[in-house]
């Protein structure tokens, strides 16, 4: 494999050092939870080797929030990321061929670049309201294609799959015979209906997804993959095993005290991005240099500065982090144009998140070209 550092993780906050940001829109999260808000005492944890699986009752609880889904269908990872890289290694080699929905999480297409794959990319666009075209992924499928990846709700976009469109996705893979690797990490982040885990609705499905988005608790690195696929979870398992044998008790510990609590956060964080949303939506609506396609889900949001604005794209992102002290995500995180960026509302405060939005405007400005 030939590893290559993405931009994501060259310009994040963490690799810049959080005390150069004072107004933080580039997390993709909400904010982040100290242990004690979690409750969880940890004096009796027998520091073992875990299950290799992830432990039981953590495993239950994950499947527990889909359907028909048992505690055998789910292995716990180290992260989302995890997840990903396990299933790109275990299914793919170099010459390999997928198709990757772009914008997208920036493993799911550079883990398997690392290997040597071909890709397929399906831009999603501004213009077409990042809406999904099945006929144009179905056009890109080969007889050597391996899986179809996609992430909903979208990151960075916000923007949501109906069922009847996911229920069309999981047709057309098993039509293929491929799988289909559906990033659900907002799931449980939507302003409706909340779409089913995808892998209940197949054995071609593999679902991947985490704690670290919608619980705010990144740093215990628990994510976890699922499929009903049990022959291609003995593959998972086995890369498991080789890369760290199982995981962190202390961390797969927290992880079940704080998914026990799952109701309960999801009405406190659902109400707080609501409420985000409606300051994001607000200035939007009043800020005649920038515009997006509306979210439906998860806790960001990617807007662009408008295409008639003439202005110095790098100087922006420059002024906007060196002189207002603000940060967002950009573009080129997702391989798109700089003009678009990134905004996670949920990390910072309301207050905060109106001096950053505010901070965006007077950097465009301060950018305009004469």
């Amino acid at each position: 494999m030939k590893y290559v550092r993405m931009p994501i993780e060259l310009e994040s906050p963490e690799q810049l050092g959080y005390d150069t940001i004072r107004y933080n829109l580039s997390e993709s999260s909400v904010a982040d939870r100290r242990l004690g808000e979690i409750n969880v005492k940890l004096d009796d944890i027998l520091l073992c080797y875990g299950d290799h699986r992830g432990a039981p009752d953590l495993r239950g609880l994950i499947a527990g929030t889909g359907e028909g889904l048992v505690a055998d269908d789910v292995l716990v990872t180290a992260g989302a990321a995890g997840a990903l890289f396990i299933i790109s290694t275990s299914l793919l080699q170099a010459g390999d061929h997928i198709v990757v929905v772009r914008p997208n999480y920036a493993t799911n297409i550079e883990t398997p670049r690392a290997i040597g794959c071909e890709l397929n990319l399906i831009d999603l666009t501004f213009d077409d309201g990042y809406r999904l075209d099945l006929g144009k992924i179905e056009a890109a499928i080969r007889p050597e294609t391996k899986y179809v990846s996609v992430t909903y709700p979208h990151n960075p976009t916000g923007v949501m799959l109906s069922p009847a469109e996911l229920d069309a996705l999981v047709a057309l893979v098993e039509r293929k015979g491929i799988y289909l690797l559906f990033d659900e990490t907002y799931r449980e982040m939507t302003f409706g209906p909340m779409l089913p885990v995808a892998a209940s609705l197949s054995d071609r499905v593999i679902s991947v997804s985490s704690l670290s988005k919608t619980y705010g608790i990144p740093g215990i690195r628990i994510g976890w993959l699922i499929t009903r696929d049990a022959a291609l979870m003995d593959t998972f398992l086995a890369a498991r095993e080789q890369i760290g044998i199982s995981g962190s008790m202390v961390d797969e510990y927290i992880a079940y005290v704080a998914l026990s609590q799952r109701d309960e956060w999801l009405r406190f964080n659902n109400a707080r991005i609501a409420s985000a949303f409606a300051i994001v939506r607000d200035w939007i609506e009043a800020e005649p240099l920038v515009e997006w396609v509306e979210p439906s889900g998860g806790c960001v949001c990617f807007p662009r500065i408008v295409p008639a604005a003439n202005v110095d794209l790098a100087a922006f992102h420059d002024r906007l982090y060196r002189e207002h002290h603000a940060y967002v995500g950009r573009g080129r995180w997702f391989e798109q144009d700089d003009r678009h960026f990134r905004v996670g509302y949920a990390w910072p405060t309301e207050d905060e998140l109106r001096l950053s939005l505010a901070a965006i405007s007077a950097a465009i400005r301060e950018s305009l070209k004469d």
